[in-house]
């Protein structure tokens, strides 16, 4: 059960990255202010289900792992920190800057220099996330044919 939990809400956070990130790129660079606004208003509203997800993802990668030193489990262990901080400090609170900023039509020096640093962050974490879910398959794939 915490298998198919972990797997579920790590794919699920990564696809709400992908798409706050691919929804974010094709607005700033093809569509209207009006547009951009909605993106980022609709990134603010989707943070209450990516937040749990994520939680979710990190608690039971964590119960799982125990203290096993295998070495892909170590590899996603040492990228978690990294993952959550730069969410938690970067990402969550860019989002919501962004939205406000946009919502109030202040698409400023500040907007965009926060909206660079949004989308690096946002790129670091999908990278990051893509190598832990690699790891993750691999581990699974190894675990099977074991049986």
């Amino acid at each position: 059960m915490k298998r198919n939990v972990h797997a579920i809400a790590g794919v699920a956070s990564f696809l709400f990255i992908a798409t706050f990130w691919t929804s974010t790129v094709i607005a700033e660079l093809f569509l209207s202010q009006g547009a951009v606004a909605s993106v980022k208003l609709a990134v603010a509203y989707a943070l209450i289900a990516f937040i749990p997800c994520m939680a979710a993802t990190g608690a039971t990668g964590f119960i799982m792992g125990g203290k096993s030193t295998f070495p892909l489990l170590a590899d996603k262990r040492r990228r978690m920190p990294i993952i959550g901080l730069n969410g938690l400090l970067v990402l969550v609170p860019a989002a919501l800057y962004l939205s406000a900023k946009a919502q109030a039509g202040e698409f400023d020096a500040g907007f965009y220099r926060v909206q660079a640093v949004e989308i690096i962050a946002g790129a670091l974490n999908l990278f990051l996330m893509g190598l832990n879910i690699r790891d993750g398959r691999r581990m699974s794939r190894r675990r099977h044919a074991s049986r």
